[in-house]
């Protein structure tokens, strides 16, 4: 039973015959021999090193577990005569399968090569991402004491970095890995059927007829984008203190191009398939939903931009007028670009929510707006010319036929 429940799961996040992986691990591959070459070193404590594989493997399970797209595949699942601590196992066991061959396995390719490792650390690295899966799947099981798990993950980082570099790291892991088997022991399948995501889902599908109500809807049922959005307001808070060290003046078009990384709300027609079906097909949809969706993603970064101007003005003064137009073109350039990328290439064939968050196409925008912040560092007098820029986008957008914008 156990063993039929995971090859269903498998056949869903791999592939029918798992042609997904080949490619995966090549482009691992690639990316180790490429910094290993390279011959760039750097020293990583191994508590540091620890915390990063653990928090990284972790978050990257809570965002599979929470993805929406696993309340139809449970259901069906659910559905069918299955043992409860046969299902959980299965389905935990495939989808941290799953999200450390797909998403930690870049990350290790990259600390592989540019640390220095010991073949016993080998072993630790194993060790480290069962655990972050184990204890990710069971803390998501108890999601409704949310501030037992809540305690739980604060404790075990704080452990880790404490005694992450002594030799009671791996007892620790092994301790709390044992600890989170346990909770999953006396785990049901139902546990992991995210119920609020599919009460959510059924609220955003109400005829309104906003779509600024249908935007701020779509954030309060998805907390983890707000999280997101939260995170780079903290972001925007203690980014001036390091550019200002860097580079001065010179480096604020960077901080506004740096906050533009701002996934969840930029692939928004790439996780709804029905709304983009929606969107598409019905008349006169593109003017009516891409000019808003356009400002909204505008008003999200410049929130952003706001929030690190006022952090600037406070730890070293000086915020000027170009300042601000700087912060109001890179927001609105990275909306528009964003918006286009959505229309035109959209992503699909994608797994699961978390694909999205980790898609390669998210850093187009931001590499963009690097690369603009670098031409504005070096010639200011080019800001002018480029504010008319966006505009200039939009309008051609527009008057694009229907025919051509699909």
């Amino acid at each position: 039973m156990m063993k039929m429940t995971g090859k269903a799961f498998a056949k869903r996040l791999f592939g029918v015959n798992g042609e997904r992986l080949p490619r995966i691990l090549l482009i691992d591959l690639i990316v180790f021999w490429g910094l290993y070459l390279a011959g760039f070193r750097v020293r990583i404590a191994p508590s540091v090193r620890i915390l990063m594989i653990s928090a990284f493997t972790a978050g990257v399970m809570w965002q599979a577990l929470s993805s929406k797209d696993n309340t139809v595949e449970l259901q069906h699942m659910l559905m069918l005569p299955h043992q409860s601590r046969e299902f959980v196992f299965s389905f935990v066991a495939m989808l941290g399968a799953y999200t450390v061959l797909t998403k930690t396995g870049l990350l290790l390719a990259v600390l592989l090569a540019v640390s220095a490792w010991k073949p016993m650390e080998i072993a630790g690295i194993l060790l480290c991402v069962i655990h972050a899966v184990l204890m990710a799947a069971a803390v998501y099981s108890l999601r409704k004491y949310w501030y037992a798990g809540g305690l739980w993950a604060a404790v075990t980082a704080a452990a880790i970095l404490f005694l992450g570099n002594g030799p009671w790291a791996g007892l620790l892991l092994s301790a709390n890995s044992l600890f989170a088997v346990l909770f999953l022991r006396r785990a049901d399948g139902y546990d992991f059927y995210p119920w609020e995501s599919g009460k959510s889902h059924a609220v955003r599908r109400r005829n309104t007829a906003s779509l600024w109500r249908y935007f701020f809807r779509y954030l309060s049922c998805h907390k983890n984008y707000l999280l997101n959005t939260a995170v780079m307001w903290c972001a925007a808070i203690g980014m001036p203190y390091f550019l200002r060290e860097a580079a001065g003046l010179s480096a604020v078009p960077v901080g506004f191009a740096v906050l533009s990384l701002n996934t969840p709300i930029c692939i928004l027609l790439s996780c709804d398939r029905d709304l983009e079906q929606a969107v598409r097909f019905l008349p006169g949809q593109k003017r009516r939903f891409c000019i808003p969706y356009c400002l909204f993603i505008f008003l999200c970064n410049m929130a952003a931009d706001a929030i690190f101007l006022i952090s600037w003005q406070i730890q070293s003064g000086g915020v000027t007028a170009f300042m601000a137009a700087q912060a109001v073109f890179f927001a609105l350039q990275s909306a528009v670009l964003s918006v286009l990328l959505e229309w035109f290439y959209p992503i699909r064939g994608w797994k699961i929510e978390s694909d999205l968050w980790h898609h390669p196409r998210k850093y187009i925008v931001p590499a963009v707006m690097l690369l603009l912040a670098g031409a504005v560092s070096a010639w200011p007098v080019l800001l002018p010319a480029l504010l008319v820029l966006p505009a200039l986008e939009i309008m051609a957008f527009i008057a694009l036929p229907a025919s051509e914008s699909l």
